[in-house]
């Protein structure tokens, strides 16, 4: 049964369920020996608004968000570009025509899959004199409406990038399956851990696992996510459907 997430209506709100799924995040890491200090939120910001989130930060321990849409994310940096803490992490599917805003003010880039979009990112970030850490998306689930590289070419993926000397490869992003079929999604991060461990053979470098949201982060902590992209279970739910921000998707996650 999809979660229920009231709105969070207030900065008060807002911290409070950040305290609950930080709570969440502990408790899934003692139940599978975890260090808790392993795990990194980060809190996905989608359609709030700056003043909300201004609002939030003060106080609330946030020093990074993520965002879907660059157009978006890069009005919101604007609006709040006088707090020195928060960063940004863009985390959807990036066009090339996008690239000159992530190399101006993003933090991160988790949703690596073309070539194309590298050249593009690193050409930009030379003019802007920055470098930018890189997850490399993977398609685990195997949907063909899916963005992602397919896990059996990330090798040949990763063999390439260092022409792009601006791009930091940390690590592999991933969406699960959308689907209230436990087992069938912590396969989707099995999948990814696994190919992780074989890469890191050549690819030290790629130490982090982005995968878990709000409805199964704590699978995903299970299978050794580094980094969970946690937003309705903060601000609760969306009016927007997923759609908008997942290209290609035709179902809500879980």
């Amino acid at each position: 049964m999809k979660p229920v997430y009231p709105h969070a209506e207030t900065a008060e709100a807002i911290r409070a369920n950040l305290a609950a799924v930080r709570a969440r995040i502990d408790a899934a890491c003692r139940r599978c020996g975890r260090d808790p200090t392993e795990v990194r939120l980060l809190p996905v910001s989608k359609t709030v608004p700056a003043e909300s989130l201004r609002a939030a930060c003060d106080g609330g321990g946030i020093n990074l968000l993520g965002e879907n849409r660059v157009q978006e994310a890069w009005q919101k940096w604007q609006a709040l570009h006088d707090l020195p803490q928060l960063r940004w992490a863009i985390i959807g599917h990036l066009q090339t025509n996008k690239a000159r805003y992530v190399a101006r003010f993003a933090a991160e880039f988790q949703a690596l899959d073309q070539l194309s979009v590298a050249e593009a990112l690193d050409r930009r970030l030379q003019q802007e004199g920055r470098s930018l850490d890189v997850f490399i998306q993977i398609n685990t689930s195997d949907e063909p409406q899916k963005y992602g590289i397919a896990p059996e070419e990330a090798e040949r993926f990763l063999k390439v990038l260092p022409a792009y000397s601006a791009l930091k490869p940390r690590g592999l992003m991933t969406l699960a399956l959308f689907s209230s079929d436990e087992a069938a999604v912590r396969k989707c991060f099995i999948r990814l851990r696994e190919t992780r461990d074989r890469l890191q053979q050549r690819h030290p470098e790629l130490a982090e696992l982005s995968m878990g949201m709000s409805g199964d982060f704590e699978l995903a902590i299970a299978e050794g996510a580094t980094t969970v992209r946690v937003g309705q279970a903060i601000f609760g739910a969306r009016n927007t459907p997923d759609s908008a921000y997942w290209p290609n998707l035709s179902q809500s996650p879980q």
